[in-house]
């Protein structure tokens, strides 16, 4: 990591990318149609849509994150989201308690047995084709490897996937969210890892649109424990989304969007 010493993260990512919760409708759709992109049309994940909008039954009770260019007409780059409890069915399961249930170590955490208002799954995280740098991630919705970090002399950061996990991290922490779950790839985790965001395995891995792993993060331990490399692109990322926020309520009648609002229960 020595050779971003002379960097500071935040600047790079701003120089590059805006992050936004999507709490409007507008943005809401944006995030809709990069998912219809990287999950119907390039991946096969789902089926296709006449409206070219890939949604869920997730989607009314999710905060989103939208990613794009930082450039005068800015361009979708990427999106993910974090599912909340459904504020009418508090005990209704995410995501990943459905995929995973008959291999979770209820040992280490059991989901069920937590306030449903304490806990959040990361999800429906794309990256749209042409941000994705390799021909070998072509097959993936978004990947880390070791060429994302360069070399000595040319290094660079994976801004993308970081920047999107980091920006799920503040929605969490806006909603009070302790415990963040996740079902990702073995080497996405290992490199998180390597950055400091610790995310623990939680129990056996699945096969859902390829190996996962379920996983647990803390939110409070990422951000207070942030390494020092993290931390300005993580104040980055965080001071973004509340701009774009108090953006949104100043255009609106001042009160928060129905997505923008904590899960009850």
């Amino acid at each position: 990591m020595a050779l971003f010493d002379q960097f500071n993260l935040g600047n790079g990512f701003s120089r590059y990318f805006r992050i936004r919760l999507a709490a409007e409708p507008e943005l809401r759709n944006e995030v809709f149609r990069i998912r219809h992109d990287v999950y119907c049309r390039e991946l096969g994940y789902e089926a296709e849509r006449d409206d070219g909008m890939e949604t869920d039954e997730y989607d009314a009770h999710s905060q989103h994150c939208l990613l794009v260019t930082a450039s005068e007409t800015p361009a979708p780059v990427g999106c993910n989201r974090i599912v909340l409890a459904r504020p009418t069915d508090p005990d209704y399961p995410l995501p990943f308690e459905r995929f995973c249930e008959a291999t979770l170590d209820r040992r280490i955490i059991d989901p069920a047995k937590l306030p449903r208002s304490s806990i959040a799954e990361v999800s429906r995280l794309a990256v749209k084709s042409q941000y994705r740098r390799r021909r070998s991630d072509e097959r993936a919705q978004v990947v880390i490897s070791d060429e994302d970090y360069g070399f000595r002399d040319r290094p660079r950061f994976p801004y993308i996937p970081v920047g999107l996990y980091l920006g799920a991290v503040c929605l969490a922490d806006r909603q009070g969210i302790e415990t963040l779950f996740v079902l990702t790839e073995p080497r996405l985790a290992a490199h998180f890892g390597k950055l400091g965001v610790k995310i623990r395995q939680i129990g056996e891995p699945v096969d859902h649109r390829g190996l996962r792993v379920p996983s647990m993060m803390d939110v409070q331990s990422i951000i207070k424990g942030m390494r020092w490399l993290l931390r300005p692109i993580w104040e980055t990322v965080k001071a973004q989304i509340e701009a774009g926020h108090e953006e949104a309520v100043a255009g609106s009648d001042g009160k928060p969007a129905a997505a923008d609002r904590p899960a009850t229960g």
